[in-house]
């Protein structure tokens, strides 16, 4: 790993994964309404798009209060199981990256910017996402299952990145998709470059807005950190 400059004040950048990378967030669509009807229910786009960037354990609860079932800790296991084997047989395949999105991990990774893959997918589905991501870009990751349940938006998720990298969270930014994330990457003082996808994020403090991640490239991210 290469020594981050102490010119330009970019020490790591911190890459969500689902909706910012690629495009599983439609694969997480097909499982989860395959998962409400599993538990003899329905679930709206409207209560989908609520679950965006939230981990396991709150999406399977949510699921079972949806369609009418006390979210038992038995239960909520028990809906996590079936939706982790339908969104790894999904996950199994190529999956579609994001516009630039490929193109910009090269870039950063051509730079020799430290970067770290902080997902609240756990990380059996993780694996499999890398398959298509590549594990080469990234020096380390931080999956929802390894935080000790402080999913985002608990700032958890981009400080263990951070400590794992050996930077200081101020000195990175934190590319995202959704509000969860967001305020995750906010609230643990990095710099947030936010590219909405599937829902809205609300501006705040330390968010920059971008409408892809086509022509992104290590110098942006400088310009970026720099700018904020």
């Amino acid at each position: 790993m290469s020594e981050p400059s102490g010119v330009d004040g970019l020490a790591g950048v911190l890459w969500d994964m689902d909706g910012t990378l690629v495009d599983s967030e439609k694969l997480w669509d097909v499982a989860l309404y395959e998962a409400a009807e599993w538990l003899g229910g329905t679930l709206s786009e409207e209560q989908r798009l609520t679950l965006v960037g939230s981990n396991m354990d709150a999406t399977s609860a949510y699921l079972l209060q949806v369609t009418g079932h006390e979210p038992t800790p038995e239960r909520i296991a028990e809906a996590g199981v079936w939706i982790r084997d339908r969104t790894a047989r999904l996950f199994d395949d190529q999956l579609p990256w994001r516009p630039g999105a490929r193109e910009a991990l090269t870039a950063v990774r051509a730079e020799g910017l430290p970067s770290a893959l902080v997902t609240s997918t756990e990380r059996s589905l993780t694996e499999l996402a890398l398959n298509t991501i590549g594990r080469e870009f990234f020096d380390v990751t931080v999956c929802g299952d390894e935080v000790d349940g402080l999913n985002k938006p608990h700032p958890e998720p981009y400080l263990r990145a951070a400590r794992l990298l050996g930077v200081d969270p101020a000195r990175c930014v934190a590319v995202e998709d959704s509000p969860p994330g967001a305020e995750s990457a906010s609230a643990a003082g990095c710099v947030v470059l936010v590219v909405p996808h599937d829902v809205r994020v609300e501006p705040g403090e330390r968010r920059v807005f971008r409408d892809s991640l086509v022509g992104l490239d290590a110098a942006g991210l400088r310009a970026i950190h720099r700018a904020v």
